[in-house]
């Protein structure tokens, strides 16, 4: 029988919440023996889960010195594991004292809780095959409440999340020399605000698009509440095919192959719902980062939809034939002309958007043409795989399509630096991740960097895939564990899903819909500049913003992950 695992959670998380209300109400005489059963905010857990056959770590804040552990079964508060604390450290980032609890011998699937010694026990956990799986639908659900130009609606939690069709005139021509409009309906909500930008747009669909190619064998099972559910492509494909289908909308625009930088309003909407947002809204100049991670999503899409459809990978194709051939003929870097727009500005160098594209168009195309165009960017680039990675630095992408490619033809000399560098900026993920008492295996904080932790399951997977050692593998799992609530906030970073989450992100629906609870399945910022500044505020955009980038990284780092047993 299949184990429900969202039930699981649902229910579990739900006692340990009745718990702390029904204490609040006890008398004073009674709270004491009441205590024992409330959840520490000193013991750190994955709230969502583990998986039986991969790490299970656990934070202790404080020296408890040569305390015991337990793992208790929540069926019936037997022990069925037990061990003694980690040496004391302390953390690097967020300067806490904290102990750490590896309960990796713990196989048996169920559901328990984590018990210390004079500290108290953790919320309820599971352990399950299927223990990520309803965590990555719900991300693929926040995608789709993203969706603009038409009405959505998702129900979670007791709560029905929607909006009417929204941005049905998009856009205006004003700034790329026309007059009137061109069709830019569709695609995704970028980020809190309304607009949609390309730079930002191409990351997120790369990220994805490299997930299926990836795990197709477990993302092909997953349903969504989407409208094509049930339809020609597999609900995964169904969803970035509404996005896709919006960047294709951006070729003409041009019609010579350039891409238009973003789509946006003069300046960011209020905090109303999509539906109110009234403001003419504009196609802005083109770039050449732009037209780059364009073609590279092009190029990656043809070979992934064409089993299912030839005609619209010849579409795609074609694009990424287009757009190639202009960046080939202009090899300048050009940015867009942003000087009336003052929403978001997604600026950045395009070496790194031009590396991918090359490296899409070859495994696509196999055309020599574009192998020798990535060798000789990849060749001169000061490092093959980077650490701390995002839409404005991707080098990976193009590195990780190029090392995974079965095509005759690579330099044997590059493919080994490159293996090298994946294997090696794994090993400091690894290696950070066992140092930081929270499992976190990136050492900086910046803007987003939430979305950069759940990205270095991208390395670590790569790495895994050239070793086949399972640190990495369980390295990725600690990432999960980490944004899921054994941090230094003892709270989910996920709206809708485990600890505490976050009530208060800055998304324009969740502020302006009249629900108390905040649309589901989004990945928040994270601190910044430092560890322990995160808000869980409206109003900080800069620690508490969504993005359609983050929300990718988690759709791989969970996908590496899912496990279906049902036929696709």
């Amino acid at each position: 029988m299949k184990l429900k695992t969202g039930l699981i959670k649902i229910l579990l998380l739900t006692a340990a919440a009745v718990a702390v209300q029904a204490e609040d109400e006890l008398s004073p005489e009674k709270q004491i023996s009441a205590t024992a059963s409330i959840p520490s905010k000193d013991v750190r857990v994955n709230s969502i889960g583990y998986k039986p056959a991969l790490a299970k770590h656990a934070t202790v804040v404080g020296d408890h010195g040569n305390a015991e552990w337990n793992i208790r079964s929540c069926a019936d508060d037997s022990s069925v594991l037990s061990g003694k604390l980690s040496s004391a450290v302390v953390t690097s980032d967020s300067k806490e004292t904290v102990q750490v609890v590896d309960f990796s011998a713990l196989t048996a699937p169920g559901s328990y809780y984590l018990h210390v010694e004079g500290v108290g026990k953790s919320v309820p956990f599971c352990v399950a095959d299927e223990v990520y799986n309803d965590s990555l639908e719900l991300q693929m659900a926040g995608l789709y409440g993203l969706r603009c130009g038409m009405a959505v609606s998702i129900s979670h939690g007791g709560n029905i999340f929607q909006h009417d069709v929204c941005h049905a005139a998009d856009g205006k021509m004003d700034y790329v020399g026309g007059t009137g409009t061109i069709d830019g309906t569709g695609g995704w909500h970028d980020a809190g605000d309304y607009g949609k930008y390309m730079v930002n747009a191409a990351f997120s669909m790369g990220v994805m698009l490299k997930g299926w190619e990836d795990f197709s064998n477990q993302l092909a099972h997953v349903k969504l509440p989407i409208p094509e559910t049930g339809g020609t492509f597999p609900d995964f494909l169904d969803e970035m095919k509404y996005e896709l289908d919006w960047m294709l909308k951006n070729a003409a625009v041009y019609g010579d192959g350039r891409i238009p930088h973003k789509l946006t309003r003069i300046d960011f909407s209020g905090m109303v719902m999509p539906s109110t947002d009234k403001e003419d809204r504009y196609w802005v100049p083109y770039s050449s980062a732009a037209t780059a991670g364009f073609t590279a999503v092009m190029a990656q899409a043809a070979r992934i939809y064409r089993p299912y459809d030839a005609a619209y990978a010849d579409k795609l194709q074609a694009a990424a034939d287009k757009s190639y051939a202009w960046l080939q003929a202009h090899p300048e870097r050009h940015d867009p002309d942003q000087a009336a727009f003052s929403t978001g500005g997604y600026g950045t160098s395009d070496s790194d958007d031009r590396l991918w594209a090359a490296a899409e168009v070859w495994e696509t195309t196999g055309s020599p043409e574009a192998l020798a165009d990535f060798e000789k960017r990849a060749g001169s680039a000061r490092r093959k795989i980077e650490l701390s990675w995002g839409w404005s630095n991707l080098g990976n992408l193009g590195m990780f399509a190029y090392l995974s490619s079965e095509r005759k033809g690579k330099d044997a000399d590059l493919e080994k630096a490159v293996r090298q560098e994946v294997i090696s900026t794994a090993d400091s993920v690894v290696d950070l991740a066992d140092k930081q008492g929270f499992g976190r295996g990136l050492d900086r904080y910046f803007w987003g960097c939430n979305g950069s932790v759940a990205l270095q399951g991208m390395v670590l997977r790569a790495a895994h895939k050239e070793t086949h050692e399972q640190k990495y593998l369980d390295g990725a799992i600690d990432q999960i564990s980490h944004l899921y609530g054994r941090n230094t906030y003892n709270r989910s970073q996920v709206t809708g899903e485990g600890i505490n989450p976050p009530m208060h992100p800055h998304h324009r629906p969740s502020e302006a819909d009249g629900i108390s609870d905040p649309w589901p399945g989004l990945l928040v910022g994270g601190g910044w500049p430092t560890a322990t500044d995160w808000k869980d505020e409206m109003e900080s955009y800069e620690t508490n913003e969504i993005a359609i980038n983050w929300t990718a990284a988690m759709v791989y780092l969970l996908g590496m992950f899912s496990e279906y047993t049902e036929a696709p």
